[in-house]
């Protein structure tokens, strides 16, 4: 069997039409592999690679002819606006002139759901050329093209799942089914409500028990929305479930059937595992790819040229999880020191960060989250750090607050050391984020250079061995003794420039009290709060040398 593009146009029509694309104008018979995907803003334009798959959201149909020959002009090779679409005569002189062609991105599915699908597709090959393998006559780890071939076996349309029942691949022919696998198949995932009947039932039990196909009546099932008979078999590597193929055929399950389905699921875990080696393996390359290009040296220049970065002018952002804050969620704090959220966070940053800049490249090294964010030649680097600082903050918003990100960004590298400087200020920033000294989730050095100055001096007094003296030694000593809490209201009367209503409220206490516990505190360190020499003092030995 001859293998399929890995990224062209008419690849990714055939495996996302139907039910998500629809082909409006134009010819999808381009030759050579997309380029990469970018998403349409006419207020800040991204780069835009050649044969690039351009995503126009929010484009309307005015807009639409001016927008065809505008990225038809920088060697798009397709546009994907949202569905339906009028082709006006305008609108199609357009596409004749560009070259490229026009999708529609059917109504109900999402432009996240179809970055994520297109990232899926288009993901291999990110680190260069490897040598093609093929398992069972299909590109190895396909599994889009695997569930063709199975859907091609069984002339039924097929789902590939995972043991959570996310769709992992699907083949053609999905819209002849029902409503519900439409539903699944715009959200990758079984829906809750239809996951729920199918366990309630013991589908799930019996799948995962059994070495034979299932079959689940849609009458059992009480939906609407499902009409069609589904026939599932278990997909194994030994005594491992790794997931299952789900059929939607009519009729009776025969030998012929029976043995066509058990013959696939062996061919489809051969895929599955080919999928996770290959994911493990590309992940270990690219981290030490972006760890050598981070650190300098000598192996620098050969990993930013394999990473595809060679040349470009880079920006360095540095992500990691708050260690505290206020409103932090105990998730999200046991979170902080779980790498495994932090792989997550790494993924999740790679996939925002390829739509807009398709050439990034992100890797956990040593404990950081660290993205290379090339950025165009020339221009104003406060400007590309800027840019930077938005995609991030972008970001960030997504996550929501259940966990959430702080992300450094670094300064605009032209060269390999610029590299190593860019991610030394971004590691800078986020450590002033991380420890809470600040109330955005995203900043640059000059956002947050006093905090910064502040933290290394304060390593530079406990390295030397420095303790607070003088009327804060005392006032400490004090608390320490009492448990009165005056170091904290002196802490806040400062922050507030003296104003005692500001610190009382911080404190939520009385205004009255805060003055009491002033004169007390002056009484017991001998602190004059009128001198601002002592003042003065008093703050920068709390903010460096007072344990916190």
């Amino acid at each position: 069997m001859s293998q399929r593009p890995r990224a062209s146009l008419g690849r990714v029509l055939d495996d996302l039409g139907d039910s998500l694309l629809e082909l409006v104008a134009g010819d999808p018979a381009h030759e050579g592999d997309i380029g990469g995907i970018v998403i349409h803003d006419p207020d800040d334009e991204p780069v835009q690679p050649p044969s690039a798959l351009v995503l126009g959201v929010g484009v309307r149909g005015s807009d639409l002819p001016a927008l065809v020959r505008d990225v038809g002009q920088r060697g798009a090779v397709g546009l994907i606006v949202r569905a339906p679409v009028a082709l006006t005569d305008e609108l199609g002189d357009a596409v004749k002139e560009s070259g490229l062609a026009l999708l529609g991105l059917r109504r109900g599915a999402t432009w996240a759901q179809l970055t994520a699908l297109l990232r899926s597709l288009l993901a291999e090959g990110d680190l260069g050329p490897t040598e093609s393998e093929s398992i069972g006559g299909l590109p190895s780890g396909d599994l889009f093209a695997v569930a063709n071939a199975v859907g091609a076996l069984l002339d039924a349309p097929v789902t590939i799942e995972d043991r959570s029942s996310r769709v992992l691949a699907f083949s053609g022919r999905q819209d002849e089914v029902d409503p519900s696998r439409v539903e699944t198949i715009i959200g990758r995932q079984v829906p809750e409500k239809y996951a729920k009947m199918l366990t309630d039932l013991g589908v799930f039990r019996e799948l995962y028990r059994e070495h034979r196909p299932v079959v689940v009546n849609p009458a059992d099932l009480g939906a609407d929305s499902i009409s069609m008979q589904r026939v599932a078999i278990a997909v194994r590597a030994g005594d491992e479930v790794l997931g299952s193929i789900w059929a939607a055929m009519e009729g009776e399950i025969t030998p012929e059937r029976t043995a066509a389905l058990q013959d696939a699921s062996k061919l489809v875990a051969l895929h599955m595992l080919r999928v996770r080696a290959g994911a493990d393996v590309q992940r270990r390359l690219r981290t030490d790819l972006v760890s050598t290009a981070l650190e300098g040296g000598a192996g620098a220049r050969d990993a930013l040229s394999r990473l595809g970065l060679a040349g470009k002018q880079v920006v360095v952002l540095a992500l990691g999880l708050p260690a505290h804050g206020p409103g932090l969620s105990d998730d999200a704090e046991r979170a902080a020191g779980d790498t495994s959220h932090l792989e997550r966070l790494a993924d999740a940053l790679s996939v925002h960060l390829s739509a807009s800049v398709p050439t990034s490249a992100v890797a956990v090294v040593g404990g950081i989250a660290y993205a290379l964010l090339p950025v165009a030649v020339g221009g104003h680097g406060s400007d590309f750090e800027e840019r930077a600082a938005r995609l991030a903050e972008e970001f960030c918003e997504r996550l929501g607050t259940r966990l959430p990100a702080v992300v450094g960004v670094g300064c605009v590298a032209v060269d390999v050391s610029g590299i190593t400087e860019s991610r030394a200020t971004a590691t800078r920033v986020l450590r002033v984020l991380r420890d809470g000294h600040a109330t955005r989730p995203v900043a640059r050095l000059p956002d947050v250079h006093t905090q910064s100055l502040l933290l290394e001096l304060r390593d530079l007094a406990a390295a030397r061995g420095e303790r607070p003296v003088g009327p804060i030694a005392r006032l400490l000593e004090y608390d320490d003794r009492n448990d009165s809490g005056l170091a904290e209201t002196l802490e806040a009367w400062l922050d507030a420039l003296g104003d005692v209503r500001a610190a009382a409220a911080a404190l939520f206490i009385h205004p009255n009290t805060l003055r009491y516990r002033l004169r007390r505190l002056q009484e017991v360190s001998g602190l004059d709060l009128d001198d601002p020499e002592q003042r003065f003092a008093a703050m920068l030995q709390l903010r460096i040398l007072a344990p916190r």
